[in-house]
């Protein structure tokens, strides 16, 4: 793979092309997508979408919003570590100084989107939805024959594998409609960076070790798009190299975020983390890095300053010091597999097989243990799958015969009222000449699309209402 591909300024819907043409807008294509994702209502929407803590109506908390505009900001940071180390070592002839700013600004917005197709609730949320359909699409029938049949094996596994990271692309080429069908009309190389696993729900294989196939990336109704990306930024099937960044800013973000955040909720305390955090040290006593004593030195700073509670401060200021030492080592994991990212054929995240991953370990683990599987939650995740069951089967029997010529009944007419029409616009332009099978995987996509344009808020005044709940 080449930079000068790699970091395409190619868009759905081209620009003016007339050189005769002046304008005063200096910006760069990559500055006009921060501008166009900002302006959005589907990134204003993330300001009500679950991170970590559902319907907590905390304003320390960290929403969908604000987590991205942290894995925003690290990843800017990280492109400029990378970007200016790529040139200092001088690790590809080809590479040039702008270049350098070019991935600052992709990073930048990559952080801002890499969630935007994510439903309420969560990562829990996803979850619900790919249960509902695992359970049911066998169930439900399309004229006396179930639906599981009538898709295709490519269309089953989509629904049974429902992802954000693929609703995300949906989302900003596709859904996003407010000049024409091409969403917001990203540039190439960004979209490109947002798509984490480069394979169709049929490419996914645990097995192989290979990050990039964990998960699937893109629908097949949005298939012809991602290959018309990969083409022109010469991925053709691996992962675009700024993926990698995008995805060790993500888990830099959320692992050391969903520790202060549990802490500032009671969930864990100082001295657990500090007993954690010594368990780690002791079994690597010669790492440069000292997580526990990192630790105990800001505790005593917190005593020596007189604050009100050295523990509070002793956590939240080692997060910070914590960050500065992973950014360190995503610079370095970055560089030091170069060749091999670039030629495709790296298999695993940033940090794997150093001290930084076994940290990170750690405090998923603790996250897990403490936070995830704690009955708080449990009871929270409870309520949030009643929701999304509800919803799910009033949308999904809505629109099983929308558009077909049947005649749908008050009830159904009313629930298919709901859906925003520049969802229904986007399916009545993606179903022009499809088949029956095609036209009916579309609309139980149309579900999942508006399910995920929902806020936690929303979703949840939408089933109460429904419900008669005043």
């Amino acid at each position: 793979m080449r930079w000068e591909q790699l970091l395409s300024k190619t868009r759905m819907r081209g620009g003016r092309l007339d050189k005769r043409y002046k304008t005063t807008d200096l910006r760069s294509e990559f500055e006009k997508d921060y501008h166009r994702i900002i302006g959005s209502a589907s990134f204003r929407r993330l300001q009500d979408k679950t991170q970590v803590f559902p319907l907590d109506k905390s304003d320390f908390i960290r929403t969908r919003l604000t987590h991205s505009l942290e894995v925003s900001s690290f990843g800017k940071s990280l492109g400029q570590n990378i970007g200016e180390n790529i040139l200092t070592y001088r690790k590809d002839a080809g590479f040039k100084p702008q270049m350098k700013e070019d991935i600052c600004n992709i990073l930048q917005c990559a952080g801002l989107i890499h969630d935007i197709g994510n439903p309420p609730f969560g990562h829990f949320g996803e979850t619900a939805i790919r249960e509902w359909f695992q359970k049911n699409l066998s169930m439900l029938k399309f004229y006396d024959k179930p639906i599981a049949e009538i898709l295709s094996p490519q269309m089953r596994e989509d629904l049974y594998h429902f992802e954000g990271n693929a609703q995300a692309l949906r989302l900003v080429t596709k859904l996003h409609y407010l000049v024409d069908e091409n969403g917001m009309n990203l540039t190439f190389a960004l979209l490109n960076t947002i798509v984490k696993y480069p394979v169709s729900s049929l490419g996914i294989d645990e097995s192989t070790g290979d990050i990039k196939e964990k998960k699937m990336g893109f629908y097949q109704a949005d298939e012809n798009i991602y290959r018309m990306i990969e083409a022109d930024t010469g991925a053709d099937g691996k992962r675009h190299p700024l993926t990698f960044i995008l995805e060790a800013a993500d888990d830099l973000a959320y692992k050391t975020a969903d520790i202060e955040d549990a802490f500032v909720k009671g969930f864990i305390s100082y001295h657990m983390l500090l007993e954690e955090l010594g368990e780690l040290q002791a079994r690597h006593p010669d790492a440069n890095f000292k997580p526990k004593d990192e630790l105990v030195k800001r505790y005593n700073q917190g005593r020596e300053r007189h604050v009100a509670n050295p523990e509070e401060y002793a956590v939240k200021n080692w997060i910070v010091r914590v960050q500065g030492f992973l950014i360190t080592c995503v610079t370095y994991g970055f560089t030091y597999n170069y060749d091999a990212i670039m030629a495709g054929t790296y298999q695993h995240d940033l940090f794997h097989g150093t001290f930084a991953e076994e940290l990170m370990d750690l405090l998923g683990k603790i996250a897990f243990r403490d936070v995830f599987s704690s009955s708080t939650i449990y009871k929270l995740e409870m309520v949030e799958a009643r929701v999304l069951d509800y919803l799910m089967d009033r949308l999904v029997h809505a629109i099983i015969y929308y558009d077909t010529g049947e005649q749908l009944n008050s009830i159904d007419l009313r629930i298919v009222s709901f859906i925003s029409d520049n969802y229904k616009n986007a399916y009545k332009i993606q179903s022009q000449g499809k088949g029956e099978a095609e036209k009916l995987y579309l609309r139980l996509l149309l579900v999942t699309d508006y399910v995920c344009g929902m806020t936690d808020s929303y979703a949840k005044r939408l089933y109460q209402e429904l419900n008669v709940i005043i």
